[in-house]
């Protein structure tokens, strides 16, 4: 049963922790509807329980938090997105931004900035912590394109799962294909960008910020 006239969000965190902390901060103020582990969850969740406020750590397993609320936006267009990271590299904030009215708040400062961020979102304004903000916003477009993407979806799905250290066929049964189509993939991004190994491949990852 939710809460009668209270906001209603969904929080995907893969630290149980931290999901928890979440909880405790917001149940006062929100209707806190669920918890999900990872990316792929949420886009199960989603759809279903229909939150008014999604709060999402960028990284996360199965499939990362940009990802994720690119396939969010086209099935729930409404529903508004704080993204909650660690990550405190600018570009990727103004990344974000490209979805639209976010939220961009880091993970140390919650506690202070978390409410703010979804009061603002939910009157449909974006709101990025102040330690990132810059003082002319006007070089988001810039920024995003710096950290724009040359992968496709699909590539990018591989890419993450593989760094992660799961198997072909882990791989092949998450995203319900066959394991030559995985080999496919790992071997064109791995002739595109020079990757010579499991190691280059997890340092790429970690450089796109797919995993932490």
């Amino acid at each position: 049963m939710g809460v009668p006239n209270k906001a209603r969000i969904l929080i995907a965190d893969d630290h149980t922790v931290v999901a928890e902390a979440l909880r405790s901060l917001l149940v006062t103020s929100y209707d806190v509807i669920g918890i999900v582990p990872d990316g792929r969850k949420l886009l199960e969740e989603a759809p279903k329980s229909k939150p008014d406020v999604i709060i999402l750590d960028i990284s996360m397993p199965l499939l990362n938090g940009f990802d994720a609320a690119e396939r969010l936006k086209q099935a729930l267009p409404h529903t508004k997105l704080v993204f909650l990271t660690m990550n405190d590299d600018a570009n990727l904030a103004a990344a974000a931004l490209g979805f639209g009215p976010v939220g961009y708040v880091l993970k140390i400062d919650a506690g202070r900035e978390l409410l703010k961020a979804i009061s603002e979102v939910l009157q449909g304004r974006p709101y990025v912590t102040p330690k990132l903000r810059p003082e002319n916003w006007a070089e988001q477009e810039a920024r995003a394109r710096r950290f724009g993407k040359d992968l496709t979806p699909r590539q990018e799905e591989v890419l993450q799962l593989l760094a992660e250290g799961r198997s072909m066929k882990e791989i092949a049964g998450i995203l319900a294909v066959s394991e030559k189509t995985v080999e496919f993939h790992k071997y064109h991004i791995m002739q595109a960008f020079n990757l010579t190994n499991n190691a280059d491949i997890v340092r790429f990852a970690l450089k796109r910020n797919l995993i932490s």
